[in-house]
């Protein structure tokens, strides 16, 4: 392993070492700040698995050509609700913050819109792209795929990427119902995590490299594989999003990024596929206060609590942020 250098800054000291760093490896500017407000915004969340423990993923596929770090999209209404967007090789980031406006329009406009994003490399948490079209007072549904890390139901192989999707719904005067979750038992981040720190984790998160079930997070990592949340429910709605991200989108499938992967630990070239729906367009003047009745009474019951609420409290809670840079980077800095 590399050496490292740790550094705790305050949050916008920080968020100006990252952009130097990604900018001195190939980002240009655009791109190097879209990465880093969203390492940054997820940090701050409590979301370390997608915040600063991405750098060198980042890094890596800089480094390694596999991205483009001055990419801009090109977007293309196929139809007036359906969009097809480019990526033309670079981060998801910058991709995803220039498609947002036409997305908000279409759907205000249609009622419904949908997107597909193709040949963009995505590494981040999938919140952040739902919470901003739920801010504008959208439902909003994303999902996407990644390299195999899960074996389907009943197999031993990995197959599916852990294939997360991310779901938002606007809220009055509160912040927006999110969730956003892996179809893996974990996601993989918090199984890196856990290895990292030599814990263990729950029985049913994946199997060892003979087939047999371990709580040991390096052994899943190292020749084993992870499992599907629910069994065979959450492998149903793994081949879901690889068949709205790759059948519907004309992205590759988490074995055909794999196999057309290098490798470098960076995000394999992939796709997304993202529903924006505007509830006021169907028919129910009440639906803003009727879903918040809801909402008040689900998160009255004892012992509940909304999804993705612990965000919402570590927001703006955090002054300072502590990451690793490689110690040759650190010295160029």
């Amino acid at each position: 392993m590399p050496k490292t250098v740790d550094f705790t800054l305050p949050v916008n000291e920080a968020k100006k070492v990252v952009e130097k760093v990604l900018r001195m490896k190939g980002c240009d500017k655009e791109n190097a700040r879209a990465v880093t407000d969203v390492m940054i915004r997820v940090e701050i969340d409590g979301c370390v698995f997608h915040g600063l423990f991405r750098l060198p993923g980042y890094i890596a596929s800089l480094e390694s050509g596999k991205v483009n770090g001055s990419a801009r999209p090109d977007i293309k209404h196929l139809l007036p609700s359906v969009l097809r967007v480019d990526g033309n090789g670079g981060f998801a980031p910058l991709v995803l913050e220039e498609v947002r406006p036409v997305l908000i329009q279409a759907a205000q406009t249609h009622g419904i819109v949908a997107a597909s994003l193709i040949n963009t490399h995505h590494f981040a948490a999938l919140w952040c792209e739902v919470e901003p079209l739920a801010e504008a007072g959208l439902c909003a549904l994303a999902c996407t795929n990644y390299l195999p890390a899960v074996a389907p139901f009943g197999g031993r192989r990995p197959f599916f990427g852990t294939n997360p999707m991310a779901f938002g719904w606007p809220r009055e005067g509160k912040p927006p119902f999110v969730f956003d979750q892996a179809s893996a038992a974990m996601a993989r981040g918090d199984l890196m995590l856990a290895a990292k720190a030599n814990e263990t984790v729950p029985d049913g998160i994946g199997l060892d490299q003979n087939g047999q079930q371990t709580t040991d997070p390096s052994e899943i990592l190292n020749g084993g594989v992870m499992l599907p949340f629910g069994r065979h429910k959450g492998s149903s709605i793994a081949i879901m999003v690889e068949l709205l991200t790759a059948g519907l989108c004309g992205a590759p499938f988490s074995h055909e990024a794999a196999a057309a992967d290098n490798g470098d630990g960076g995000p394999p070239k992939g796709g997304e596929f993202i529903l924006a729906i505007d509830p006021s367009k169907f028919g129910d003047p009440n639906w803003l206060a009727h879903s918040d009745s809801f909402f008040e009474e689900l998160s009255g019951l004892h012992g509940v609590r909304l999804p993705g609420s612990r965000r919402h409290t570590r927001r703006g809670e955090t002054d300072m942020i502590t990451f690793s840079l490689a110690q040759d980077l650190a010295r160029e800095l």
